[in-house]
C-alpha cells in the first residue's frame, strides 16, 4: 500500500492544486497508479483508469474504489485526454513506459510524470522532452513533477518506436531464461538466488513453494536439482515477472503440477508445503530499505510449513532476520555463505 507520505505521488498532482494544468473532460488512465489522498483529492469522482502490476498496490487502488488492471490492453490506444505516470527507476522500462503511455492519449492529449529526484527524475524530465516535448515542470519535496506539450505532431514517432521496443521480452543467460527490464535481476542470476540453488539438499520431497518466484530461476534450479519435488506453487507480486515466469516454465523441466500465484506474500500463502523456497525483496519498488519485508516473508513460511518441513532463504549478511528465524522454527542453521549473502535452512518443529 502506498504510504500517506509518497512524496512522488503528492508532487505528481502539484500542477492541478496549483492551477499550471486542468483536469481534463474526457478518461484518464493513471500508470503504475498508487493510491493516497493526493489522488483522492484530485481523481474522486472523475474518468480514471488505474494500472498497477504490483499487488499489494493494486489491491489498495482497489480497495479505495478505484478502477484497476494490471495492463491496460491495446484496445485502450488513443483514448485518453490525458495520461498520469509514476516512472520506475530502470531507465529503459521507464522510456517503453512513456512510449506506451504516449500511445494512449488522445490527439491534444498531456503525459504527466512525477518521479522523485533520487529515482531520476532529471533524466526522466530528458527524456519526456525528446520523446514529446516539454509542457512544464515544477519540484517540490525533493521530487520533480513535468508534463509533456499537447499530443501533436511534435512528438517522435520513430524515438517512440525504438523505446516500445525496449521493454520487449528477451533471452538471457544463453537463452535458459526469458526476462525483461525492470524485473528483480532482470538480465542477470541474482547472485544470492545462485546461492541458494547450490545449496539445495537433493533429498528435497513433496510439495514446494517458491515465495517471490521472480522471473522463475528458484524453482527451474529446484525442479532440476531435486527430483522428488512433486509440485510447485510460485508466489509472486509484480504481474510482469510471473508472467515470465509462466513462459520460463512452459514446459517445467520435469512434468509436475505448478501454480502461478499473482500474490502479496506478506499478506499470507496457502498452508501445506514441505519445501518453500525464498529470496525475499528487502526494499520496496521505490528502494526504500524494509527488512520487516524479508522478516514477513519467513513468519508466513514458518505458518505454510508443515511440521518438519524445511524452509531456505538467503539474505544479505546483515539483515536482522534471526529473531524471527529462531522464534518461527525448531531448528536454524547457516548452510552457507558468499559474496555478503547468507543461507539459512530452517526446519519447522513437531513430528508428522
Amino acid at each position: 500500500m502506498a504510504a500517506s507520505d509518497d512524496a512522488p505521488l503528492k508532487t505528481l498532482f502539484l500542477p492541478f492544486s496549483q492551477g499550471r494544468l486542468r483536469w481534463p473532460e474526457g478518461p484518464v488512465a493513471f500508470l503504475r497508479a498508487r493510491d493516497g489522498w493526493p489522488l483522492r483529492e484530485q481523481a474522486q469522482g472523475r474518468d480514471l483508469q488505474c494500472e498497477q502490476s504490483f499487488a499489494p498496490f493494486a489491491q489498495a487502488l482497489q480497495a479505495a474504489g478505484w478502477d484497476v488492471a494490471s495492463q491496460l490492453g491495446e484496445d485502450h490506444a488513443g483514448r485518453y485526454a490525458m495520461v498520469l505516470v509514476l516512472p520506475p527507476r530502470q531507465r529503459e522500462e521507464a522510456r517503453a513506459l512513456f512510449a506506451r503511455a504516449l500511445g494512449l492519449l488522445a490527439p491534444g492529449g498531456v503525459l504527466v510524470a512525477g518521479q522523485s529526484n533520487n529515482e531520476g527524475a532529471r533524466s526522466g524530465e530528458g527524456d519526456l522532452k525528446l520523446l514529446a516535448g516539454l509542457g512544464g515542470s515544477l519540484t517540490k519535496n525533493h521530487c520533480r513533477v513535468y508534463w509533456s506539450l499537447p499530443l501533436g505532431d511534435q512528438h517522435d514517432a520513430a524515438l517512440q518506436g525504438r523505446w516500445a521496443a525496449l521493454d520487449a521480452v528477451r533471452p538471457i543467460l544463453g537463452g535458459r531464461f526469458l526476462s525483461r527490464p525492470g524485473v528483480f535481476a532482470w538480465d542477470r542470476t541474482d547472485p544470492a538466488s545462485a546461492l541458494l540453488a547450490e545449496n539445495l539438499p537433493t533429498d528435497l520431497a513433496g510439495r514446494a513453494a517458491d515465495l517471490g518466484a521472480g522471473y522463475g530461476y528458484l524453482t527451474r534450479e529446484l525442479l532440476e536439482r531435486c527430483p522428488d519435488i512433486t509440485a510447485v506453487d510460485l508466489y509472486e507480486a509484480e504481474q510482469r515477472a510471473l508472467s515470465l515466469a509462466e513462459l520460463n516454465l512452459a514446459p517445467p523441466p520435469r512434468p509436475v503440477p505448478l501454480r502461478f500465484l499473482w500474490r502479496d506474500v506478506t499478506a499470507g500463502v496457502e498452508p501445506g508445503y514441505d519445501v518453500i523456497v525464498s529470496n525475499p525483496p528487502f526494499h520496496t519498488p521505490a528502494r526504500e530499505d524494509r527488512p520487516d519485508i524479508g522478516q514477513r516473508f519467513i513468519f508466513v513460511a514458518a505458518q505454510a510449513l508443515r511440521p518438519r518441513g524445511r524452509l531456505y532463504v538467503v539474505a544479505n549478511r546483515h539483515l536482522p532476520y534471526e529473531q524471527i528465524l529462531n522464534d518461527s522454527f525448531g531448528t536454524v542453521r547457516v548452510l552457507a555463505e558468499r559474496d555478503g549473502f547468507k543461507l539459512i535452512e530452517a526446519v519447522r518443529g513437531g513430528g508428522r
